[in-house]
């Protein structure tokens, strides 16, 4: 199994092309049963998720779903322009998230701390710079270590060099 998995087509890649061909699919109103395609995509019940929510696009019908939203004050404590995973009324003008309760004060900061590391580590994307990835790991709940963020980013950097131009001179070290 390990094998196959490291010689293998990365799962979030095929998810990617099959959600590109899907979305394209969609395209066609004279679309009107699931589309076999979306039986490879896997996940619990994905494919009623999927076709509940573009139906609730397409349809305005304001039913509610879970889905990932800009924070916009939704959730006391992390900045508007966080992204967030709740329940969120459906229509053809998007997703308008529904009140939250405060989150616990625990539970909060580490959704804070997770927030500070996809920050960093989206910064580090866009900027190439290899110091602000070891920061992002650093940072990460379940990294926290010099040496192990310092043999991680190397690692990435050396197994992504051909989808990693930004960090070129990095990898080129």
């Amino acid at each position: 199994m390990l094998a196959e998995q490291l010689d293998g087509v990365p799962r979030a890649t095929t998810v990617a092309e099959i959600e590109r061909e899907l979305l394209e699919m969609y395209r066609d109103p004279n679309l009107v049963e699931k589309p076999p395609l979306l039986e490879k995509r896997g996940g619990a019940f994905y494919s009623e998720a999927a076709i509940g929510l573009v139906g609730a696009l397409a349809g305005d019908t304001g039913e509610a779903h879970v889905v990932d939203v800009r924070n916009n004050g939704t959730i006391e404590g992390l900045a508007d322009d966080d992204v967030i995973e709740v329940l969120a009324e459906v229509g053809a003008s998007g997703a308008k998230p529904l009140p939250q309760a405060p989150v616990a004060p625990e539970l909060l900061g580490l959704m804070q701390h997770v927030t500070a590391y996809e920050r960093l580590a989206a910064q580090a994307a866009v900027s190439g710079e290899p110091a602000i990835a070891r920061k992002a790991l650093l940072t990460h709940p379940l990294i926290g270590q010099h040496p192990l963020s310092e043999e991680l980013v190397h690692r990435l950097l050396e197994a992504g060099s051909a989808h990693l131009p930004q960090f070129h001179a990095e990898i080129a070290k």
